[in-house]
């Protein structure tokens, strides 16, 4: 499947119904972007709208990655023209840390995932962090799911780690891991 990225898109009621969904779906499979499952399309709504409203002040940035056309199923299946996939860059608003930014909400809908497509998001994310002029990508990772390991391959190194900061159930606290990409 080709995609194609969309630097701060436009914030259409369809948007945010693929963006619900896409958080849900991520959500439910345990993907590592602020819940974990079981969780309802009515938990995830306050977090999204504040993530949004961030978008539409000027404190973050949006990447939207959308399936494209001609993949070997239907649209439904290979995601054409969907949103199948996010990066948000937040910006920092203390004035000496402005020149560089945190990567959050970074997802790909669980049935895509494993070819390719995160790390070409990623790149997008990357070069659009670049083109904003930042000198450094910051990046929180959950530790305990491995995912440190994916973003090493588009270049973060692990700066920082919070033993058991993150409690994702009574008995089973992970890692906050920091992971940071200079841009210059």
């Amino acid at each position: 499947m080709a995609l194609t990225f969309v630097r701060d898109p436009q914030l259409t009621p369809a948007l945010r119904e693929e963006l619900a969904d896409l958080w849900l779906d991520v959500s439910q499979a345990g993907g590592a972007v602020g819940f974990v499952p079981p969780v309802t399309a009515e938990d995830i709504a306050p977090v999204m709208q504040r993530q949004l409203d961030d978008v539409t002040s000027g404190g973050a940035r949006m990447l939207g990655a959308y399936g494209g056309a001609g993949g070997a199923g239907g649209a439904e299946e290979d995601g054409a023209g969907r949103l199948i996939g996010t990066a948000f860059l937040k910006l920092n608003s203390h004035h000496l840390m402005t020149h560089w930014c945190t990567l959050v909400t970074v997802m790909v809908h669980p049935a895509l995932q494993g070819g390719g497509r995160g790390k070409a998001m990623m790149r997008e994310a990357i070069e659009m962090a670049r083109d904003l002029d930042f000198h450094a990508v910051r990046l929180g990772v959950r530790g305990g799911e491995g995912t440190e390991r994916f973003y090493e391959t588009v270049g973060f190194k692990e700066v920082g780690r919070v033993p058991a900061a993150i409690r994702v159930a009574p008995d089973d606290h992970r890692d906050d891991i920091t992971m940071w990409l200079p841009l210059i």
